[in-house]
């Protein structure tokens, strides 16, 4: 059985007070377990940037990304994850109103 594709938006937050919100995509049986692959992710991503290495890209699970925004927080406690349902536009069905 295939696993669902999931979404993560985890909201952050810079210096100056911007604010923006990085999303995460990729394979999980569950939010909690996509959650953890956002936060292993971000993890990979900031590391390789301080060690001026490449960025690791996309997995085999989907999961990766693409860079990190230096100076920008994420917050994971008001992550939110769900079931990515609508593939096209990168925004969740119950993000969409009617």
């Amino acid at each position: 059985m295939a696993l669902a594709v999931y979404e993560v938006d985890v909201p952050t937050t810079n210096g100056n007070g911007r604010r923006g919100v990085h999303i995460f995509t990729g394979q999980a049986d569950s939010p909690a377990s996509a959650l953890r692959h956002a936060q292993e992710v971000h993890a990979a991503a900031v590391a390789a940037q301080r060690s001026g290495l490449e960025v690791p890209r996309m997995q085999p699970d989907g999961w990766g990304a693409r860079g990190t925004r230096p100076g920008w927080e994420p917050d994971w406690s008001a992550a939110t994850a769900g079931r990515w349902s609508v593939p096209q536009s990168f925004v969740r069905v119950c993000d969409v109103e009617a």
